[in-house]
């Protein structure tokens, strides 16, 4: 396994929609535990392939129930078919640093995907897992959390990490 770099806002791959997966092979499986490893180190929740310049439609999700264990979800050309109610609550992103926001996503939806070895998963998450999916989903078609908030907040943002990246050359 390695850690892999997490590219950040404004790295332009991060607007690229990935390509479907038509291969399932012991490569997939290493891009899945190498995700699994840098989302953990980071540490996050959910990792999208293309956060580390690989575009892929795979994204892996946590799904510990306790601090101590590291349990996970590779979801392969992963679709939401249906969304139901909405809940706006705080997000954050490995790729956008230091800025969290609030942001509207469904409480309830419907996953159809592939694993790793290219059998269909179908089922519904709720509230907090459903939150990470639509995030991470969002990302394989080359959209970030800061897109679905305010232009006036994204505008700040966007100040904000002109400041921080000219502090750090």
């Amino acid at each position: 396994m390695a850690i892999r770099e997490i590219l950040t806002f404004p790295d332009p791959v991060l607007r690229k929609t990935a390509k479907e997966v038509a291969t399932f092979d012991e490569a997939l499986k290493q891009l899945s535990r190498d995700m699994a490893e840098t989302m953990y180190h980071a540490p996050g929740i959910g990792l999208a392939a293309n956060q580390i310049g690989v575009l892929l439609q795979m994204v892996v999700v946590d799904i510990s129930t306790s601090e101590e264990e590291k349990k996970f979800i590779s979801l392969i050309n992963p679709v939401i078919s249906e969304g139901q109610g909405c809940v706006t609550d705080e997000e954050g992103c490995l790729s956008v640093i230091d800025y969290t926001s609030t942001v509207e996503r469904f409480k309830k939806i419907k996953v159809t995907a592939l694993d790793l070895d290219g059998n269909p998963l179908e089922f519904e998450a709720e509230d907090r897992f459903a939150r990470i999916i639509q995030h991470e989903v969002d990302h394989l078609h080359g959209k970030l959390f800061i897109d679905r908030i305010s232009p006036l907040k994204r505008s700040l943002y966007k100040k904000k990490l002109k400041k921080i990246l000219q502090s750090a050359s």
